[in-house]
C-alpha cells in the first residue's frame, strides 16, 4: 500500500497544515497555563483544576455538538471553532501582561486563567468531531486507515513542538510573549482552512430531533464491541496515567530543571510518539489489533511507573519518550477501529463520544493526578497511576476474549472494495 496515498489530495495537505498549527497553539497554551498557574500557587492542586475547567464544558457539550456537527457544513463550523479559539488565546496573552500581573491580586488573574480554559473547553467540545468529520470527506473510504496514520502523525508533531517552543519561550521572552506566538498560530490556522471549499452534508436526517440523534449514537459505541472495547481500555490507560499534568512539579521541585526542562520533558511522550507514526505508515497494525492494543497500553503503565520513581533527568526523559511511542500506538489502532466502523452519518456523534472517553480521560486525569498527588504526594500519585493501567490492561484482556482475538484485517479489505 502507498505510505504517501493520503498526501496525494491537495485539500487534504492543506487541513495537515490547519491541524498542524491549531495543535501547536493548543498545546503551547496549555503548557504556558500550566507553568504560569503553577508559579503562581505552588499548589498541584491548581493543575488539576486547569483540567477539571476545561473537561466540564468539553464533556457536558461533547454529544450535543457531535449531533451538531453531524446536521451542519463542516469547514464553516471549524472556521468558527477556530475564530472562538484566537479569541481565548487573545484573552490569555492580554490577562498575562505582566503590569497587569502586578497590579491585580493572585486569586484575580487565577480565576480570570480559569474563566478562558473553561470558555476553551467549550471550543473543544465542537473542533474535535467537526475535525474528525471533514477528514472524511477530503479522502476516498479505501485511504481512511491512512489518513487518519497522517492526521495522527501531524497531531503528534505538533504535539512536541509546541511544548517544546513553550518550554523555551517561557525562558527568554515570558509567559505574556509566549501567549502571542500561540495567538499567531491560530489566526495561521484560519488563513489555511480558507483556502478548503465548503463540504456537502451527509446525513440522511437533517433536522433529527436532538435525544434521537444522540441516542443513536451512543447506541452504535455500546452495540459496536471493537469500538467500545477500544475506547474504554484507552480511557482508562489515559485517566490513570496522567503523570504529564505533574510535570511542572518535577520540572521545578524533583528534577530542578528550570522551565527549558520542563519544555523536554514536555515534549518527550510527543516525540516518541511521532516517531511511532511516520513510522507506522510502513507497518499495518490492523492485523491482530486488539492484542497489539493490550500490549500497547501495558508497555505505556510500565514507563510512567519508571518515570514516577525516576529522580534522573535523562531517565525521566527516556521513560516519558517510550510512553510516548506505545501511546502511538494504540492511538493509530483506536483512529483505524473508528474510522472503518463507523458509518459516515455517525461520525460526529461518534467523535464526540470519543472525545467524551478519551479526550476528557486527558483533563480527568488531570484532575486525578493533582489531587492524588496532594493527598498521597508527587511519587506515589504517578506510581499508582501506572499500576492502575497494568491492572486495566489484565482485566481487560481476561474479561474481553473477543477483544484481545481483534483482527481489522476484514475490514480494510471491504473498505478498499468498495471504494477500489
Amino acid at each position: 500500500m502507498d505510505p504517501y496515498a493520503a498526501l496525494r489530495y491537495k485539500e487534504f495537505n492543506i487541513f495537515l497544515v490547519v491541524r498542524f498549527a491549531m495543535v501547536f497553539a493548543w498545546s503551547m497554551q496549555f503548557i504556558v497555563i500550566e507553568w504560569q498557574v503553577y508559579s503562581m500557587t505552588k499548589d498541584p492542586l491548581s493543575l488539576g483544576i486547569i483540567g477539571l475547567i476545561e473537561v466540564i464544558p468539553a464533556v457536558g457539550m461533547a454529544l450535543f455538538a457531535g449531533h451538531f456537527v453531524d446536521q451542519t457544513e463542516k469547514r464553516n463550523l471549524l472556521v468558527k471553532c477556530i475564530m472562538a479559539f484566537s479569541v481565548v488565546s487573545l484573552g490569555l496573552f492580554l490577562i498575562s501582561d505582566p503590569d497587569l500581573t502586578i497590579s491585580l491580586a493572585t486569586s484575580t488573574i487565577l480565576y480570570a486563567v480559569y474563566a478562558m480554559v473553561f470558555l476553551g473547553g467549550v471550543v473543544r467540545a465542537f473542533i474535535g468531531p467537526t475535525v474528525f468529520s471533514l477528514i472524511a470527506l477530503l479522502v476516498p473510504k479505501k485511504i481512511y486507515p491512512n489518513a487518519a496514520t497522517w492526521s495522527s502523525s501531524t497531531w503528534q508533531v505538533a504535539g512536541v513542538l509546541g511544548p517544546t517552543l513553550a518550554g523555551f519561550s517561557i525562558g527568554w521572552i515570558g509567559v505574556h510573549w509566549s501567549m502571542c506566538i500561540v495567538f499567531g498560530f491560530s489566526l495561521l490556522a484560519l488563513l489555511f482552512l480558507l483556502q478548503i471549499p465548503r463540504k456537502p452534508i451527509l446525513n440522511p436526517k437533517l433536522g433529527e430531533p436532538v435525544l434521537q440523534s444522540l441516542k443513536d449514537g451512543l447506541r452504535f459505541v455500546f452495540k459496536t464491541k471493537a469500538v467500545f472495547g477500544a475506547l474504554t481500555l484507552d480511557m482508562i490507560a489515559v485517566l490513570f496515567g496522567g503523570a504529564v499534568a505533574l510535570l511542572p512539579i518535577y520540572a521545578q521541585d524533583i528534577l530542578n530543571v528550570g522551565s527549558e526542562g520542563f519544555g523536554i520533558l514536555r515534549a518527550a511522550p510527543a516525540v516518541g510518539a511521532a516517531i511511532t507514526m511516520l513510522g507506522s505508515t510502513r507497518f499495518q497494525l490492523h492485523k491482530n489489533a486488539g492484542r497489539k492494543l493490550l500490549l500497547a497500553v501495558f508497555a505505556f503503565g510500565i514507563c510512567i511507573i519508571v518515570f514516577g520513581l525516576s529522580e534522573l533527568f535523562w531517565l525521566s526523559v527516556g521513560a516519558l519518550f517510550l510512553s510516548g511511542a506505545v501511546d502511538g500506538v494504540s492511538m493509530i489502532i483506536r483512529q483505524t477501529i473508528l474510522q472503518l466502523k463507523t458509518p459516515d452519518n455517525m461520525r460526529g456523534r461518534v467523535a464526540s463520544v470519543n472525545s467524551i472517553f478519551v479526550g476528557s480521560s486527558n483533563e480527568l486525569g488531570a484532575f486525578e493526578s493533582g489531587l492524588a498527588a496532594k493527598l498521597l504526594g508527587t511519587v506515589p500519585a504517578v506510581v499508582f497511576g501506572g499500576c492502575m493501567t497494568l491492572l486495566t490492561v489484565g482485566l481487560t484482556g481476561w474479561i474481553s476474549p473477543s477483544f484481545r482475538k481483534l483482527d481489522l484485517s476484514k475490514d480494510v479489505e471491504e473498505s478498499e472494495a468498495t471504494s477500489g
